[in-house]
């Protein structure tokens, strides 16, 4: 027996915190009977519908994407732009991204069907490192790097602490390649950092995520984790929010 929410993320629907937000909106039957109260516990032999349509428990996959440059990181678009799991058609499992990268940011994203682990990996006191490189207009000064590192004032809020490096500088451009890391999810977040000192991201691509890197991938390539590499993955974001809890 296990928690309708832990069942409907295994199943690949939404992650747990999602799950419980459809039980409490009525979308949720259990053996024909609307279900909105968290906490009743299901058996392999009860039949489970979400949104009227029966869920069926697929086996966890796990992969990394090399996300292009306009793309969404989404499921669907009302507007009809290609989305991440249009690289995945060949695969029957419903798979969604773990957290998101901009329509116009490149670089590493993972997807899963499992709401458990991708909802584990996005949790704020998750803290795993997200590490960027941006070409940005103009040059940021030491002092401007310094603010990045220290955390910068947005307007939700103040940022934590990041780690900043200057790859190199175009004088002649006008332009410079900055290497920033960063734990948080925020929307938009690290062109939003850049925007606060007076530099305007040009270009931008996540380039690891915790251990994981692009190494060997080519822009829309994808491959499917290791066991090793998804067990890292969920000890490093269990003991990251111990660690913070």
């Amino acid at each position: 027996m296990e928690r309708l929410q832990k069942v409907i993320a295994q199943a690949g629907i939404a992650s747990r915190r999602k799950s419980e937000e459809l039980i409490k909106e009525g979308r949720v039957k259990v053996n024909g009977k609307v279900v909105t109260e968290l906490g009743l516990k299901v058996s392999s032999s009860d039949r489970v519908e979400v949104n009227g349509i029966q869920i069926e428990k697929e086996e966890p996959v796990y992969f990394l994407l090399y996300k292009p440059r306009g793309v969404i990181s989404s499921v669907n678009d009302e507007k009809g732009r290609k989305v991440v799991t249009d690289f995945f058609q060949h695969f029957k499992e419903r798979i969604f991204p773990v957290g998101r990268l901009d329509y116009d940011t490149s670089g590493l994203l993972v997807l899963t069907n499992d709401g458990e682990f991708a909802n584990l990996l996005m949790h704020p006191k998750s803290e795993i490192d997200k590490v960027y490189v941006a070409k940005v207009k103009g040059i940021p000064s030491k002092e401007n790097l310094r603010k990045l590192e220290k955390g910068i004032r947005l307007e939700d809020g103040k940022t934590a602490p990041a780690r900043v490096k200057l790859l190199s500088a175009d004088n002649k451009k006008q332009s410079a390649i900055v290497e920033i890391t960063i734990h948080e999810g925020r929307n938009r977040q690290v062109r939003r950092m850049f925007e606060a000192i007076g530099h305007d991201v040009l270009k931008l691509k996540r380039e690891r995520y915790a251990f994981l890197t692009l190494n060997g991938l080519k822009t829309g390539d994808a491959r499917e984790l290791t066991p090793h590499e998804v067990k890292q993955l969920r000890a490093l974001g269990i003991g990251t929010a111990k660690k913070n809890s």
